[in-house]
C-alpha cells in the first residue's frame, strides 16, 4: 500500500485535504508529531469531509518513532531543495512519500541523509512552494500512474444518465 507521510503538519485544512486524497487513492496517511492542530479539529474534518473515518491514519510521537516503526521503508522526500524532478524517480507500489511542514519543509539534516530519494516539483522562479495538499496530490498520483493505477476504478459513472 502506498504511504503518504506528513512531518509536523501545521494547517488542519491541508491535512484534511490530503487525507481525503489518500482515501480516494487507497493510500495510508502517516502523521508525525508535533501537529499544529488536534485530530478532532473542525477544519481537519471539514476538508476531509466524511472520508476521514475510512482513512487509514497512523500517528507518531516524532521522526525517530516513525523510522523505528517502519524499518526498511523506501522513503522519498518531497522538497523544493531536491535536484531530481518527481517524475524521474521509479516509485515502488508500497513506498512512502514524505512532505514537511508548511512553514519550513523537511529539515535539511533529514534531506542530506536521504539525498538520493529527494524529489521536487518544478516551478517557475520566485515561488517558494506549492500548497502542501496540491504537492501531495501531484506526487501521489504520479506514484499511482507509474504502478498502473492498480486497484483504482478507471471509468466514471454519470449520476442520472448513461454514457
Amino acid at each position: 500500500m502506498l504511504n503518504i507521510v506528513l512531518l509536523e503538519p501545521e494547517i488542519p485544512a491541508n491535512t484534511g485535504n490530503i487525507g481525503r486524497t489518500c482515501a480516494a487513492a487507497g493510500a495510508r496517511l502517516h502523521l508525525i508529531e508535533p501537529l499544529g492542530f488536534s485530530l478532532s479539529e473542525k477544519a481537519l474534518k471539514r476538508a476531509g469531509m466524511d472520508y476521514w473515518k475510512s482513512l487509514d491514519v497512523t500517528t507518531y510521537i516524532d521522526y525517530q518513532d516513525f523510522l523505528d516503526r517502519n524499518t526498511g521503508a523506501k522513503i522519498y522526500m518531497a522538497t523544493t531543495k531536491a535536484r531530481k524532478v518527481y517524475t524521474e524517480a521509479a516509485y515502488e507500489p508500497d513506498c512512502y512519500v514524505m512532505f514537511g511542514k508548511e512553514s519550513a519543509g523537511i529539515p535539511e539534516e533529514i534531506l542530506l541523509e536521504n539525498k538520493e530519494n529527494c524529489v521536487r516539483i518544478p516551478m517557475t522562479g520566485g515561488i517558494r512552494s506549492l500548497n502542501l495538499g496540491n504537492s501531495a496530490a501531484i506526487i501521489l498520483y504520479e506514484v499511482l500512474r507509474q504502478n498502473g493505477f492498480k486497484g483504482m476504478k478507471m471509468e466514471g459513472d454519470l449520476h442520472r444518465l448513461e454514457w
